[in-house]
């Protein structure tokens, strides 16, 4: 199995992987980010360590975290990507 990712370069390929087409960044729990980070690290809390990166500057994108998108109820996401599927986009599995 490949060395496992920092968790900076997993932030960024992350954000490159499963960001939709036209968009600069990612929704924390749409885009499966959350449930991925925490199955890639073993439970880590992905808020904390992005607040983390941010903080420490290492990271230049700002990931949705913690606060909802006011969305009428026909155009909420209907589906969610979730940890393997993510993972497989990110080509980490």
């Amino acid at each position: 199995m490949p060395e496992k990712l920092s968790y900076e370069e997993f932030v960024r390929r992350a954000i490159e992987s499963l960001r939709a087409e036209g968009y600069k960044g990612i929704h924390s729990v749409y885009s499966g980010f959350n449930d991925t980070f925490r199955r890639y690290f073993n439970g880590a809390d992905p808020v904390n360590i992005t607040n983390q990166l941010a903080a420490e500057g290492k990271n230049s994108y700002k990931i949705c975290q913690r606060w909802g998108n006011a969305l009428s109820s026909e155009d909420a996401p209907r589906s969610q990507i979730r940890g393997d599927e993510a993972l497989e986009k990110m080509g980490l599995k």
